[in-house]
């Protein structure tokens, strides 16, 4: 719309709004030079744009609307106050406008007005049950602003996790269960989760292994009326090699349980993939190609899928890279892009491609203001992406994810050596000689061989 496009005007060269039809030799003008009579400043902040009510923009009608249901009986009027100067600074006021046309977000925002709630995590966990969303973007803006300590949001909803998967569990099962995934899981993710590495991935694989263990423990039980306790080698046996490779998982509860001392019986071996997915190399081009230079999806998805495929990235890596990841030289253009220990070139076309995404991040306007710091920002404030929304749309287009990272690897091994893939691409040494072994590279004999005169 006319009323909401800012720029430089042709004619007078200002910056400002742009209500005029274009010029012969030109973009759109502004009001004055257009001859359009109309005044567009807003009556209360002067700021020019679309009206939203009564001759003020949508930012002062949603002030309005904020002080009439926050300060009519605050707790804390101070608080109440900073919890309006947040919401007001979303850079689309009219999104938060809709948003608090709920019932469920006035119910929750003026709890924390009035002190029904207290204005921290644990004030917020309490409208989980009725406002769950709600209360997650509300706490993410007041991370993101400062008025909460961070905390990790893969963290604490994994902790609900665990009381909701505990609670149907019979005694026998549930107890060695929640000795597991509290003493062992929850503990170790507290101590890892931090601001620059979230809880994701490791929440992920902790979830696949208790909820292989609660099956396990389940069957034993109804099956043989046996306990993690009582358990033996030929349970375990049986139920691994009767059911799907997803049971390994189970390995992990074992190991802990023979160091808790619970039971000392069973031996797990490590699991070792039969087959190794990879794509044809004409593929891998291909699906290149198409990402590079093709229209089936938006550009954000292209160049995670460029990613992916350029440099054997993991999309749970890729959703959390931020964009002082990417640099661009001030003289050449020249792009780098880190991903390890020191950053890599970016070829073209894709070069084009992330410094286009860089400049037109989307999601910029639906929570605050302020510049996001990550390469693919998430719909809530502070936070990215979720890795699972690039897999799926990904997917979505017949990508296989894993073929085509192993592929990407194999690729860079075959002329490079495992060391410096690993430190170029972000990967341990182990898991780049493991790669090259089976993608029979002999860079095994590597060191060997530089040591010869």
């Amino acid at each position: 719309m006319a009323t909401r496009t800012h720029g430089t005007c042709p004619d007078c060269k200002r910056h400002r709004l742009l209500p005029g039809p274009p010029a012969q030799d030109g973009g759109p003008r502004c009001a004055p030079c257009a001859g359009i009579l109309h005044d567009f400043h807003c009556a209360r902040c002067s700021r020019e744009g679309e009206f939203y009510r009564r001759g003020i923009c949508a930012r002062c009608a949603l002030r309005d609307d904020l002080t009439a249901l926050l300060l009519t009986n605050p707790a804390d009027p101070t608080t109440a106050n900073r919890l309006i100067d947040v919401l007001c600074q979303a850079d689309r006021p009219e999104s938060i406008i809709t948003w608090k046309r709920s019932a469920k977000v006035q119910t929750l925002l003026t709890a924390v007005a009035s002190g029904q709630s207290p204005l921290t995590h644990e004030g917020l966990d309490g409208h989980r049950a009725t406002a769950g969303r709600a209360a997650d973007h509300l706490r993410a803006l007041l991370v993101h602003h400062g008025l909460l300590p961070y905390q990790d949001p893969y963290l604490t909803r994994f902790e609900t996790w665990i009381d909701d998967k505990l609670r149907p569990l019979s005694a026998e099962v549930a107890k060695p269960v929640e000795h597991f995934a509290k003493w062992h899981h929850l503990r170790r993710i507290r101590d890892m989760a931090t601001p620059d590495k979230t809880a994701q991935r490791p929440v992920h694989s902790a979830k696949q292994e208790i909820t292989e263990t609660i099956k396990f423990l389940d069957w034993l039980l109804q099956t043989h009326t046996r306990t993690a306790a009582t358990c033996t080698q030929q349970d375990v046996d049986t139920w691994l090699t009767t059911g799907p490779t997803t049971r390994k998982a189970i390995r992990t509860f074992f190991v802990f349980a023979k160091k808790t001392g619970t039971n000392m019986r069973v031996e797990i071996g490590h699991y070792a993939a039969r087959n190794r997915p990879a794509l044809p190399p004409e593929q891998r081009l291909a699906w290149l190609r198409e990402l590079l230079t093709g229209t089936s999806e938006s550009l954000p998805y292209r160049v995670a899928g460029t990613l992916l495929l350029l440099y054997a990235q993991p999309l749970v890596r890729v959703a959390t890279l931020r964009t002082d990841a990417v640099s661009i030289n001030a003289t050449t253009g020249a792009i780098r892009i880190s991903f390890g220990a020191h950053p890599v070139p970016v070829p073209q076309p894709f070069a084009e491609l992330l410094s286009q995404h860089v400049q037109n991040r989307p999601k910029l306007r639906t929570a605050s203001r302020a510049e996001s710091p990550w390469l693919f920002p998430g719909t809530r404030a502070g936070q990215h992406l979720h890795p699972n929304s690039i897999m799926d749309r990904l997917r979505g287009l017949g990508l296989e994810l894993l073929g085509a990272r192993n592929t990407a690897l194999d690729e860079h091994l075959s002329i490079t050596p495992p060391p410096l893939v690993a430190d170029a691409l972000g990967y341990s040494y182990q898991v780049a000689f493991l790669h090259a072994d089976a993608a029979g590279e002999g860079w095994s004999r590597y060191v060997d061989l530089k040591a010869e005169p």
